[in-house]
C-alpha cells in the first residue's frame, strides 16, 4: 500500500517553519504534524509555507494541557485551549476533515493527584467536550496513547478502546505510537489489529526513539497489521536525536541535521516495507 509520510514539527525545537518545511521536503516526506502553538504560529501563514513546498498538514500535536486535573480551574483552562485550537486549525486551510487534532493529558504527569478513578472520569468528560468542539468544525480527534513514563492514563490500545466506548463520539479514534507501544504492549502488531477501524493515526519511531531501523522494533509486523486493518492514513515519524532528556529535543550542535537524516532514513525504511 502506498502511504504518505509526515513528521512532527516540534522535534525541531522551535526552528522557523520555512526552514522546517525545507527539511521535510528534502527528507522526502509528504507533510507534517504541526505543533499546536496557537499563540506563536499564524495559522494562515503556516498553511501557505507548507503548501509552497507541496506539503500537507496532516495533524496537530497539542501543547500540554491537563484535561484531567482535579482542579476545575486548571481543567477548564486546558479544555479552553482545545476549543481555541479548533478555530486555529481551521485557519490552516487544509480542507474538509483536516487536520486531525491529537489529544492527550499533561505529558510527564505520571500519577493521579486524587484517585485514578476520579481522574479517569474527568478525562472522559473533557474528551467529550473536546470532541464536541471538533465536531462543530468538522474535524476528527485522535487520542494519543502514551507510555507510563509520560502519562498515568490510557497507555494501551485496549485502554484506548475503552475510552472510545465511554466517550461515544463518532469523530474520535486512536493514535498508537510504535515507540510507546514498545514499552506498553506485549505484542504491538496484535494491538494494532485489535484497534482495527478505531485506529485514526499512527506514529513511528524505533525502540530507542531514533530512526526506523535503528532499534529493535518489528516494523514489518506493524506495517502488515496496519495493512490488515485497512489503515490508509499517513505515518507520522517522530524521532529524537541521540542524547539525554526525552522532553528536550535540542541535543546539541547539529541536532536538526541529525533529525533530517533520521526522517529520510525512516521514510525509506517504511516505504521498503510497503513493497
Amino acid at each position: 500500500m502506498t502511504r504518505d509520510y509526515g513528521c512532527c514539527t516540534w522535534i525541531f525545537g522551535g526552528e522557523d517553519l520555512a526552514a522546517i518545511a525545507d527539511r521535510v521536503a528534502r527528507a522526502g516526506l509528504q507533510g507534517v504534524e504541526l505543533h499546536g502553538d496557537i499563540e506563536g504560529i499564524d495559522p494562515a501563514e503556516a498553511g501557505r509555507i507548507f503548501a509552497a513546498k507541496g506539503l500537507k498538514i496532516f495533524s496537530i500535536t497539542p501543547g500540554d494541557a491537563d484535561i484531567s486535573h482535579p482542579d476545575a480551574g486548571v481543567r477548564a483552562a486546558a479544555v479552553e485551549y482545545y476549543r481555541r485550537l479548533m478555530d486555529w486549525a481551521v485557519l490552516l486551510g487544509q480542507g474538509p476533515g483536516l487536520p486531525r487534532i491529537s489529544c492527550h493529558g499533561q505529558v510527564t504527569r505520571i500519577r493521579p493527584m486524587g484517585t485514578q478513578a476520579e481522574e479517569d472520569a474527568l478525562l472522559i468528560e473533557s474528551v467529550k467536550q473536546i470532541t464536541g468542539f471538533a465536531a462543530a468544525k468538522g474535524l476528527p480527534v485522535v487520542f494519543e496513547i502514551l507510555n507510563r513514563y509520560e502519562s498515568h492514563q490510557v497507555r494501551t490500545v485496549a485502554e484506548g478502546l475503552a475510552l472510545l466506548d465511554k466517550v461515544g463520539a463518532a469523530n474520535l479514534s486512536l493514535l498508537p505510537d510504535a515507540y510507546h507501544m514498545n514499552i506498553e504492549e506485549a505484542d504491538p502488531a496484535a494491538a494494532l489489529r485489535q484497534g482495527g477501524a478505531a485506529i485514526g493515526l499512527y506514529h513511528a519511531a524505533d525502540s530507542n526513539r531514533c530512526a526506523v531501523g535503528e532499534g529493535h522494533t518489528d516494523f514489518a509486523a506493524q506495517i502488515a497489521a496496519l495493512d490488515a486493518i485497512g489503515y490508509a492514513g499517513p505515518i507520522i515519524i517522530e524521532p529524537a536525536a541521540p542524547g539525554p532528556d526525552p522532553f528536550n529535543t535540542d541535543k546539541g550542535p547539529g541536532f536538526r541535521d541529525i533529525l533530517e537524516a533520521q526522517l529520510a532514513a525512516s521514510a525509506r525504511a517504511l516505504a521498503a516495507l510497503a513493497r
